[in-house]
């Protein structure tokens, strides 16, 4: 994930996406969250999303400052404003409501 993410220029248009999808492992509720999530940003952000899947087992660091309380939790890091998901990825509405995106039925 580019750690400088403050100096990055988005096109108002069309933003580029940068998000971090947190799990436990390879439960059935874990791996339904990583295909809901990859599903939305493969056919609504194609080409401008970068995202990154933590497993708290094998990176339990990564949850530090981060405000991880639960997983899943999807942080969305751009465009701004920061927001976080936490629970079931498996709403459309809903998560496509907090990565900002229209729903479209």
């Amino acid at each position: 994930m580019n750690a400088n993410l403050e100096n990055d220029v988005d096109d108002p248009d069309n933003p580029h996406y940068v998000l971090r999808l947190f799990v436990t492992g390879m439960t059935p509720r874990s791996t339904r969250a990583i295909r809901a999530v990859r599903d939305i940003c493969e056919s609504r952000l194609e080409g401008r999303f970068e995202l990154e899947i933590v497993d708290v087992y094998q990176q339990p660091k990564m949850i530090q400052g981060e405000q991880v309380v639960a997983t899943p939790t999807l942080i969305k890091y751009r465009p701004a404003p920061l927001r976080r998901i936490v629970g079931d990825m498996s709403d459309t509405y809903r998560l496509l409501h907090g990565l900002g995106l229209p729903f479209e039925s």
